[in-house]
């Protein structure tokens, strides 16, 4: 009797066509995809539709999973319809800075990231929210949401994450403190902060690190606050934010939480992973082990 075979992989492609890499560079690693026996079939949606609508419109074909091209904006606007359906989802990483793929050890090369998708190893991860709203690596108060602001799209596509910096020194020299009440677990810490992150995964802002320790799978979010009194404070700060151990610095504040409660003077943009998308006062809680993602076997190398 002939044994069984096992049913072949359905991946619904979902490319952004405004990731800075274009869509194009795809080609070679759709076929490393069907040369390993799955059916990819590409969505072609009407224009401005969101990822997560284009996956709960096609939830009833049956796909196996979900592959994504784009960078973590991408990433995050599909968030809501991968908690929804539960399917699990592959990064094709055409973005600026794919924060997450990093993360997850998933490097900028589409053939590898391709493979890694065809090798089939799924890992489960961690989602934070705020305010409901998913995010896979940070959401962000004060700094970095001035910055999504300043930083525009074209400047994305031309700058790439040089983008970054020429955005971020110009916002600089007129940043301001602002105050902040922190609740967590009864709690309540008054601050004032340049910037209060929440961190999920391990990167963020095209190559500032969360913290050293911190994985997208580790069961807890990473708090820190950027208590500087003057911004040139700041910039002697960066080595550590890139590297992760900015905690032991005496300018930062920084702990662990399941869940944490964030209240401004007044109402203030929240990025989640580049976009700004909600506003404070802010609720923040982890979500564990909610999502599934293709991954390279073994620890991450992010």
């Amino acid at each position: 009797m002939p044994l069984p075979t096992a049913p072949a992989q359905r991946f619904l492609l979902l490319a952004n066509p405004r990731a800075r890499n274009g869509t194009a560079a795809l080609a070679p690693a759709i076929e490393i995809l069907r040369a390993s026996g799955a059916e990819v079939v590409e969505h072609a949606g009407p224009p401005g539709q969101m990822p997560a609508d284009a996956i709960l419109s096609r939830a009833a074909e049956r796909f196996s999973a979900v592959v994504l091209g784009g960078g973590d904006g991408t990433l995050n606007a599909a968030a809501p319809a991968l908690l929804r359906t539960g399917l699990p989802f592959g990064i094709l990483p055409l973005g600026t800075a794919n924060d997450l793929a990093r993360s997850l050890g998933i490097g900028p090369d589409l053939a590898a990231a391709a493979r890694v998708i065809a090798a089939g190893h799924t890992r489960r991860i961690d989602l934070g929210t705020v305010n409901g709203i998913p995010f896979f690596n940070v959401a962000s108060i004060g700094f970095s949401a001035e910055l999504a602001q300043e930083l525009t799209a074209e400047a994305k596509r031309r700058w790439g994450r040089l983008g970054y910096a020429i955005a971020a020194f110009r916002l600089l020299r007129r940043l301001r403190p602002f105050t902040a009440w922190i609740t967590q677990e009864g709690r309540v810490r008054k601050i004032r902060s340049i910037q209060l992150s929440v961190g999920n995964g391990r990167h963020y802002g095209g190559g500032m690190t969360v913290a050293d320790h911190a994985s997208p799978d580790d069961g807890k979010l990473d708090v820190y606050s950027l208590e500087v009194d003057h911004w040139w404070r700041l910039l002697a700060l960066l080595p550590a934010l890139r590297r992760g151990t900015h905690r032991h610095w005496k300018d930062v504040r920084a702990f662990p939480a399941q869940s944490c409660a964030v209240a401004t003077k007044r109402p203030m943009p929240v990025n989640t992973d580049g976009e700004l998308t909600t506003m404070t006062p802010a609720m923040f809680r982890l979500l564990p082990g909610c999502v599934s993602v293709f991954a390279p076997a073994g620890p991450d190398a992010g």
